[in-house]
């Protein structure tokens, strides 16, 4: 993997502090790949090779059962996917496809694994991410248990609206298919879920979103921190 790239990865809070021979030991190894959209890079069950830092573009993790599939999470630039597996040598539980033209650092994980038990910073690193990770966990599933769909799109609107720098209208993020086996729904209920929404302010145009009564959406979702907080 070329050097100019190093910088970029060592933005990461997981490589911010490893030792600058470490790291350069740990790139060594890695390689970086262009993907076109919709490649399948990684399917659940398979051996944990590689950690994955997505440089640009967008990945969604998804996972199948029985004849069904739904989309777990979406990672955009300058994060990695997925740590654990990596860490426990351990099979992946999800599967990983582009959504867009992507830039990913593919790094061996026995290399990762390897320099975890000889770099201080970047195993104390690593349980950080760890960490964090569990926790956005058991705030999706408060999402999913504790909400309604109703709730939970009204939710996902807000924290979408905030990212999107806080104005009335917004686009969203990808097509409503998706984001309706993000949120649990199907289709049909995603469709019904924004026609309840309407009451509350919400206009919806196509992937385009207005709200025009923030206070009575905010009102009926009560957003929650220690839910919809997945920073913390």
């Amino acid at each position: 993997m070329p050097e100019s790239e190093y910088p970029e990865i060592r933005k990461l809070d997981l490589f911010a502090r490893m030792a600058d021979d470490q790291f350069r030991a740990l790139m060594r190894g890695a390689y970086l790949q262009n993907f076109p959209p919709q490649i399948e890079m990684i399917t659940e069950g398979e051996p944990s090779d590689f950690l994955h830092v997505v440089l640009s573009g967008s990945v969604d993790l998804f996972a199948q059962w029985n004849g069904r599939e739904t989309s777990m999470a979406t990672v955009r630039p300058v994060s990695t996917f997925i740590l654990a597996a990596t860490i426990n040598d351990a099979p992946y539980l999800m599967s990983a496809r582009t959504l867009e033209k992507s830039r990913i650092v593919l790094i061996p994980s026995q290399d990762v694994r390897a320099i975890f038990a000889v770099d201080a910073n970047f195993a104390r690193a690593i349980v950080t991410e760890l960490a964090q990770c569990y926790r956005s966990v058991v705030k999706s599933q408060k999402n999913l248990k504790l909400r309604t769909s109703l709730e939970r799109l009204a939710n996902y609107l807000l924290r979408q609206q905030l990212r999107r720098g806080a104005g009335a209208t917004f686009e969203l993020d990808f097509e409503k298919r998706r984001l309706a086996s993000v949120l649990g729904m199907t289709p049909e209920n995603l469709s019904r879920a924004f026609k309840g929404l309407g009451p509350y302010g919400v206009a919806v145009h196509g992937t385009r979103i207005t709200i025009g009564n923030q206070a009575e959406l905010e009102r009926f979702a009560k957003p929650n921190p220690l839910i919809d907080d997945h920073a913390s």
